[in-house]
């Protein structure tokens, strides 16, 4: 993947700190994966991925499999509000903010497809410092909009200026192609409804389009003359869209309009029936994609009162993005679950998902949503709009634990609950092979290319084992054998290349770590609320007296552990 890079760079401390990530496996739990008793339709997706753990650590883990192949990343992550770092300094809490989403994005960047793009939510707290970070990471040319979300329909009196909006950054790999490949965006009601036919037309309905344009073109200068009689020319700083030969093609497939009376301005006809829909704008007003409000009576409907997700988005503004963005079967990502409103969506307009979500929610709110969505027992959000009727499924999986573990000296060894399986796995990505084991062949565990291949065992191996290993594997072909240890000279056979583990993945990454995120657990506790005060919630909002939060408010333990709302 080719990104222009340029030299505008945002500086923070512990900005040179990277982590040095550990590509765990994944392990799915076929009791928490769901799919449909029957095919509701042949469209039906059940490849989909609910992945419980660190999004971190499972963007990583998706990278071997995926890097290069989803068409739309969508995140709401954590806003930063200030709330998890009232006693710090503040360039310390930006500071680790923009950390975490460096880390995230990097990895994300490599997992988009050469026609993909990435949509973040942001609200005004960080979003102008993401806007100029995303272009560090993704180059400045790459930026396609900044989308102006209406999420609130009246202004709120307790604060001085009312916020009404939040920001959704989008980045494409590829500009250009981003452009030619992206979807319109169908007609509303309300916009098919400024179509006529005054004039009885039999191509149907039509709008009366601008004759002019912008700037001035010598061969677009001239002069028209009216039904009426008059003669007219373009205003000032302005011509005609095309050039006479083509007013005049336009002029015998009768598609100029100059209005009732033949005296009006020369206008071109738009017929609804060759419409195939608007471009997208940044503008997104809430009664196009929802609001907040819309949101949490979803979440309401889906949960219950007791329950209800917090900062929820709603299932319009995902339906908008991935009607733009994508086309049936892409695969969508989602990294800040939240309650899972991403993965609803995408199942709902047949597109494959993966989502990842840290949060006990994951399994409080987003595995019975989903079921809900499979079994067609979801009537919110955007069901009735694309005629959803259930189907499909997902397959739920959690981040296996580090390879690595410290035995009771000190030392690095593989962790005793990992079986041959997860091993092989775990080596094979590694080392940077495909884990691909083959069900004749003992020692083909992964590949790398038709030739070369890949064997982890704990056994020791003799000159013996080493040498009828070599003679099977054969000329033409290699083979990496990953042992617990070996009794020959590394290079003692030409096809086989000998590896001690866990020496040989030693300085790979580090290891038993299993949270990328901020622990907030870990801050100084905050004081109580005056129960005369305004609290902010989670996104900034004033809720007054609010002692303890709701039981439907959960509260993220860490930041960027769980997902922002979605």
């Amino acid at each position: 993947m080719s990104v222009k890079r340029t030299k505008l760079e945002l500086t923070w401390i512990g900005k040179e700190n990277r982590p040095r990530l550990e590509p765990r496996i994944l392990l799915e739990d076929p009791e928490k994966s769901y799919h449909a008793k029957r095919r509701v339709t042949t469209n039906d997706q059940f490849d989909n991925r609910l992945i419980f753990g660190d999004n971190l650590l499972a963007l990583k883990a998706l990278e071997q499999e995926f890097a290069g192949k989803i068409k739309c990343i969508f995140i709401d992550p954590p806003y930063n509000t200030g709330s998890a770092f009232e006693h710090y300094d503040d360039g310390v809490e930006h500071s680790i903010w923009l950390s975490l989403m460096r880390d995230r994005l990097e990895i994300i960047g490599r997992l988009l497809s050469e026609d993909g793009s990435l949509w973040i939510t942001i609200d005004d707290n960080e979003a102008h410092y993401l806007k100029v970070l995303c272009d560090e990471v993704y180059g400045r040319a790459n930026f396609v909009a900044n989308i102006v979300w209406q999420k609130r329909y009246s202004p709120d009196a307790r604060i001085a200026i009312s916020d009404a909006h939040e920001h959704l950054l989008c980045y494409a790999i590829d500009p250009s192609r981003f452009k030619k490949l992206r979807n319109l965006i169908p007609l509303s009601e309300q916009q098919t409804k400024q179509f006529k036919n005054p004039d009885n037309d039999p191509r149907g309905p039509w709008k009366a389009d601008n004759f002019t344009a912008a700037g001035y073109r010598p061969n677009q200068m001239y002069s028209i003359t009216l039904p009426s009689g008059r003669s007219v020319t373009p205003s000032t700083g302005r011509c005609w869209r095309v050039t006479i030969e083509g007013f005049e093609k336009f002029t015998v497939d009768k598609r100029m309009y100059y209005g009732p009376n033949g005296d009006s301005l020369p206008s071109l006809k738009r017929y609804l029936a060759e419409m195939a829909g608007m471009v997208p704008w940044s503008w997104w007003p809430h009664t196009e994609v929802g609001h907040s409000q819309e949101a949490k009576k979803e979440s309401y409907d889906l949960f219950g009162a007791d329950a209800a997700f917090s900062t929820p988005k709603p299932e319009r503004l995902l339906y908008r993005i991935l009607q733009v963005a994508t086309n049936f079967g892409d695969i969508v990502l989602d990294s800040f679950a939240g309650s899972g409103t991403t993965g609803a969506v995408a199942h709902k307009m047949g597109r494959r998902w993966i989502m990842v979500e840290l949060g006990e929610h994951c399994h409080t709110h987003i595995i019975p949503r989903l079921k809900k969505v499979v079994d067609g027992d979801d009537p919110g959000g955007i069901t009735e709009a694309v005629g959803w009727k259930g189907g499909g499924g997902f397959r739920y999986y959690r981040l296996a634990p580090s390879l690595l573990e410290k035995d009771s000296f000190g030392n690095w060894v593989i962790r005793k609950n990992y079986n041959a399986a997860m091993l092989a796995e775990s080596v094979c990505k590694l080392m940077g092979y495909r884990f691909t084991p083959s069900e004749t062949v003992y020692w083909q565990h992964g590949q790398s290319t038709e030739r070369d291949f890949i064997y982890v065992t704990t056994q020791s191996l003799n000159r013996s084992q080493l040498a009828a290993l070599s003679e099977e594997v054969g000329p033409g072909r290699t083979l990496l054998v990953c042992c617990s240890a070996f009794r020959v000279a590394a290079d003692a056979f030409e096809n086989l290349t000998l590896k001690k583990i866990p020496k040989a993945v030693l300085d790979r990454c580090e290891w038993g770590r299993d949270d990328y995120s901020l622990s907030v657990s870990n801050l100084p506790p905050l004081p109580e609320p005056d129960p005369d005060q305004d609290e902010p919630d989670t996104q900034g909002h004033s809720r007054k007296g609010a002692k303890k939060k709701s039981k439907g408010d959960k509260k993220s333990a860490t930041l960027f552990g769980e997902g922002g709302g979605g």
